[in-house]
C-alpha cells in the first residue's frame, strides 16, 4: 500500500471511533510498527490529528465550533448520505458545498477517497464553499483546489454570506452541488434557519449542473424559518429512516428521493 493510502486510510480508521492505536495500524494495514508512528506523526504535523502514547485521537475542534457542529446526533445516518454523495464526484469536477453539518460530512469523505488523490500531488478536483470550517478542512489536502467565497461569516453555522458571496459564486460554474438544508415539508419545499444562507443556497442549486438537498431523516417534514425559492434541484438525498409515506409524499411534489443504505464496517 502506497504511502497517501495508508495515510487515508489510518483517517478513515479514525474517523471511525475517533482514536486508532498503533497496533491497530500495523494488523489492518500490514505495516511495521515504525511506519505506523511515522503515519501517525506525519497526520499530527498536518494538524489532522493528536498524538498520544500508542496512538492518536482525533485533532477535534468542536469547542471552537457552533453548537449545531457540537451535536453528534444522526451521525450514522450523517456518514451514510456523506458516503452516497461522496461517491458522486469525480476526477475535474467543480463540486460546490454549503455549510451544515451533513455537508461537513461529506467534505470528510471527499477527502478520504483514495482514487481522487493524485501520487504527483496535482490538484484532482476543485470544492467551492461559502463555509469555512470546509474550506479548512480541505486546506490540508494538496490534491483538492479549495475556493472560499466571500462574504460576511455567520458565527452560528460558519458559513460566508450577504452580496460578496453571491457575487463569488455568479463568477463560476458547478458540475455537481450538495446543499444542506434544516427542514424539509412536500407543500413547503426545503427550508433553512436564515434567510441569507437561504439565498446563497438557491444560487449555489442554479449555478450547478446537478445539484442535490442532502439532509437526514428526522428533518423530513419538519420546517425552518427560510425556504428556499428553487425548485430546480435533481433530488434529496436523505438516510434509510425516510418512511414511505414521506418519500411518496416527496415524490408526489416532484421531489425525488435517493435513500442511502447504511454503511456497514466489515473490517
Amino acid at each position: 500500500m502506497k504511502r497517501e493510502e495508508r495515510l487515508n486510510a489510518i483517517l478513515e480508521m479514525l474517523s471511525q471511533s475517533g482514536k486508532v492505536e498503533v497496533d491497530e495500524i500495523v494488523h489492518r494495514l500490514e505495516v511495521s510498527p515504525a511506519t505506523a508512528r511515522r503515519d501517525l506523526d506525519s497526520l499530527a504535523v498536518a494538524s489532522l490529528l493528536s498524538r498520544t502514547h500508542g496512538g492518536a485521537v482525533s485533532n477535534t475542534v468542536a469547542y471552537d465550533l457552533p453548537v449545531r457542529y457540537q451535536k453528534e446526533e444522526a451521525a450514522v445516518q450523517k456518514h451514510a448520505i456523506a458516503v452516497l454523495a461522496a461517491s458522486m464526484v469525480s476526477q475535474e469536477m467543480v463540486v460546490g458545498l454549503s455549510g451544515g453539518t451533513t455537508s461537513s460530512a461529506i467534505a470528510t469523505q471527499l477527502g478520504m477517497r483514495r482514487d481522487l488523490v493524485n501520487e504527483s500531488g496535482r490538484t484532482t478536483f476543485t470544492v467551492v464553499t461559502n463555509a469555512v470550517n470546509i474550506a479548512a478542512m480541505l486546506a490540508v489536502r494538496t490534491h483538492v483546489k479549495v475556493m472560499v467565497t466571500g462574504g460576511v461569516l455567520n458565527p452560528r453555522s460558519y458559513e460566508l454570506v450577504g452580496p460578496f458571496a453571491e457575487q463569488s459564486l455568479e463568477k463560476v460554474t458547478l458540475d455537481v452541488a450538495f446543499v444542506g438544508i434544516n427542514g424539509l415539508e412536500a407543500h413547503i419545499g426545503p427550508t433553512v434557519s436564515d434567510e441569507l444562507e437561504a439565498s446563497i443556497n438557491d444560487l449555489m442549486i442554479r449555478r450547478a449542473r446537478r445539484s442535490y438537498l442532502v439532509c437526514d431523516s428526522s428533518k423530513i417534514g419538519h420546517s425552518a424559518f427560510a425556504a428556499l425559492a428553487t425548485s430546480t434541484f435533481s433530488a434529496l438525498i436523505t438516510d434509510a429512516g425516510i418512511t414511505e409515506d414521506q418519500r411518496l409524499e416527496l415524490v408526489e411534489a416532484s421531489i425525488p428521493v435517493i435513500v442511502a443504505a447504511a454503511v456497514v464496517n466489515t473490517r
